[in-house]
């Protein structure tokens, strides 16, 4: 296929994520449908990378109701449910400015690393060692140190888990991070102005085509050694900056997993934006399915609240069961603070559908 096909191509997919972007404008749904976009495209991020999440563990631990202990994929698709929250609670321009950028990449492009790096001293106040060589520390000192930098490592990443307001922290060039961790040679700051380079270069063609383009880059450089994840983020954070995506964030994940992987990694470049463009309408598409079936199911829903009393808690969980993929009888009493068997009154008041085919530890659901 040619450059102008691809065009083409991209201009009649663009309809279908500006159909959705009408859509969810209006509708009494909106929120919900988005809730529930963060959720699937975090657990899609993680199956496109080869790990399995399933999103009933992703609701339970966002909600701090683990049924185990969570782990390192678990974790990570956490922090793509909270990136996603955070780009939509900010300005449409604040991503690919200096402060979004260097949050969601922790570089700021210009060659200086805003990494995780250094040590914390008392009270959250950053402190930085002096530089010094292998020659200068004895070898006792030196993995003292290492270890120290491992712990403040570790404990800086269970309160961003968590969802603590961590500070960023400014390092020079020319500290090295922990090579436990990363490649020392690998230098994010280059390869993210190379990336931006390729958005600069971009801007006059049509948004799709463009975001495709930017997708295809962000693979082709391999600007993070760790968090692939976030080249879609941004890429849908641009379209929802220019449109035609401008009420929601795009779930490029979620259009990615239904493209087969032979596609997005073929050999050809054309091949592989084309199926960047497909994995955009394939996004578009789910999405407007699932709006209109949670529009459906509201309707539904809704005909049971006709003549319940002002202080009915039914309203309440009609909110919560569309923004959740599903729900636990411990988030519903967590929620709508009630008894758990006043939270199962409330599941069988509107006969939904239990998911899990447990006895215990049983989640409810719209299917």
């Amino acid at each position: 296929m040619t450059f102008a096909g691809l065009k083409s191509a991209s201009k009649s997919h663009t309809a279908a994520l500006a159909r959705l972007d009408e859509r969810l404008a209006r509708s009494p749904v909106r929120e919900g449908w988005i809730e529930r976009s963060h959720f699937h495209d975090a657990t899609a991020a993680l199956w496109i990378e080869g790990e399995l999440v399933h999103i009933e563990d992703l609701v339970f631990h966002d909600a701090q109701m683990d049924q185990r202990s969570p782990t390192h994929e678990l974790t990570r698709a956490h922090a793509v449910l909270r990136k996603r929250r955070r780009i939509l609670s900010r300005p449409r321009d604040w991503v690919f400015g200096r402060e979004g950028l260097r949050e969601l990449t922790g570089q700021d492009g210009s060659g200086v690393d805003l990494s995780v790096d250094g040590q914390e001293g008392e009270g959250g106040v950053l402190t930085k060692a002096a530089p010094a060589t292998a020659a200068e520390v004895p070898e006792d000192d030196a993995l003292t140190r290492q270890f120290a930098e491992i712990d403040a490592l570790l404990a800086r990443s269970s309160k961003i888990l968590s969802g603590a307001a961590v500070p960023l922290r400014r390092v020079p060039q020319d500290d090295n991070r922990l090579s436990v961790f990363f490649d020392e040679d690998w230098n994010e700051g280059g390869r993210l102005a190379e990336w931006r380079d390729a958005l600069d270069r971009t801007r006059h063609l049509p948004v799709v085509l463009r975001a495709a383009l930017l997708l295809d880059a962000w693979n082709d450089i391999e600007v993070l050694q760790r968090g692939d994840w976030i080249g879609p983020l941004l890429v849908a954070a641009l379209m929802r900056q220019e449109g035609p995506a401008v009420h929601h964030l795009p779930c490029l994940h979620l259009g990615a997993q239904k493209i087969p992987r032979e596609r997005r990694r073929a050999r050809n470049r054309t091949d592989r934006l084309l199926a960047c463009i497909d994995a955009i309408y394939e996004a578009a598409s789910t999405g407007l399915k699932e709006h209109d079936r949670l529009l459906l199911a509201k309707e539904q829903m809704e005909r049971v609240l006709r003549g319940r009393r002002a202080t009915s808690k039914l309203p309440a969980l009609l909110n919560l069961v569309l923004s959740r993929p599903l729900v636990s009888t411990s988030m519903i009493q967590e929620e709508l603070k009630v008894s758990r068997q006043g939270a199962l009154d409330l599941v069988g008041a509107f006969n939904l559908r239990e998911l899990t085919g447990k006895g215990s530890f049983r989640a409810w659901g719209i299917v």
